[in-house]
């Protein structure tokens, strides 16, 4: 149940309200603004007093639900916003990881060129294999903060465990959940007391159900700026990385109020599939897509195979853009 109280209602009395009803307690304009568990379906009358309205649910997907909220919800990018009113589908670019200041100058040079606002790179890298490349940490994130002062940009980059949350907070301007750190509590409730956009993507084993509860996890903590990403769940299929689930994407569109960012790098795992998915994904109407593109593939040092070369991604964006002004949406 999320109930919202009078804007009479001091800190105190919602503390105490919170307290006896088990619930989160978050502080708007409007008002205090209490979530219990969904398994509440009554208020008892004693706080009649205190309470604007309430709104009642079958499952624990309450703040993201559209039975509470019915429009996307809006999130500012700097200059830029996606969801709300906004038609703009947000394309966001770079190499899976930071290597050096020349790559991910390069990166940045490309993205600045094509009017792309948003450049991705990892720099601490959840891989599969310890003997990996894991990423180049804070000194990572220093080059990405430097590419973002010379070229304007908006870095988007991962946390993969709570142990960096604080740094990846203080340099991104969008911090990335990674589906092998969706459930790890320790980022989200740090992600939760932040106004920045956390994108979370869905673990390759996850349910929507489990997927959007995640996301209720940062909003419960009074952040409002949450994006879903989907990336592929692991099916019976062997011959890509993983299966896009689209249909999950139609559901989320459908039932949800959270923007949604689409993956095709991850999902399909090799670059020969990347442009089809791209310009599909771009049809759904989504707010927006995340695609790997590094100067040279072959080179690099973690996911060669799914990553565009600069030429292959500039010439995707001309039919992306082409894709999406056919549906009423701008590419940014």
């Amino acid at each position: 149940m999320i109930i919202h109280l009078n804007k009479s209602v001091d800190n105190n009395q919602a503390s105490v309200m919170a307290e006896e009803l088990k619930a989160f307690c978050i502080k708007k304009d409007s008002g205090h603004v209490l979530i219990t568990s969904s398994e509440m379906k009554e208020l008892d009358s004693k706080y009649d007093s205190l309470v604007v309205d309430t709104f009642v649910f079958d499952t624990d997907i309450q703040l993201a639900s559209q039975n509470y909220k019915s429009e996307t919800r809006e999130i500012n990018l700097g200059e830029i916003k996606i969801g709300g009113s906004h038609n703009n589908t947000l394309v966001i670019a770079g190499p899976c990881s930071v290597e050096s200041e020349e790559q991910i100058r390069a990166s940045a040079e490309m993205l600045k060129s094509l009017n792309i606002s948003t450049l991705r790179a990892g720099c601490y890298k959840p891989r599969t294999s310890p003997y990996s490349f894991q990423g180049l940490g804070l000194e990572g994130l220093k080059l990405l903060d430097k590419m973002r002062s010379e070229y304007g940009l908006n870095i988007i980059t991962e946390v993969r465990d709570s142990t960096h949350v604080d740094e990846i907070i203080e340099y991104a301007d969008i911090i990335q959940v990674g589906a092998k750190s969706m459930y790890d509590h320790g980022i989200l409730k740090k992600c939760s007391k932040i106004n920045k956009p956390v994108l979370i993507k869905r673990g390759f084993g996850t349910t929507l159900q489990e997927f959007v509860q995640m996301a209720e996890f940062v909003l419960s903590g009074g952040n409002e700026n949450v994006i879903l990403c989907e990336r592929g769940i692991r099916t019976f299929e062997t011959k890509t990385r993983f299966t896009l689930d689209l249909c999950g994407v139609a559901y989320l569109k459908e039932y949800t109020n959270l923007p949604i960012i689409l993956d095709p790098s991850h999902a399909m795992g090799y670059r020969y599939g990347v442009a089809d998915i791209s310009r599909a994904c771009t049809a759904m109407g989504v707010e927006g897509l995340l695609i790997e593109v590094h100067p040279n593939p072959s080179v690099a040092k973690s996911d060669a195979a799914q990553q565009l070369d600069h030429d292959q991604f500039t010439g995707l964006l001309g039919t992306l853009r082409g894709v999406a002004k056919s549906i009423g949406r701008e590419i940014i």
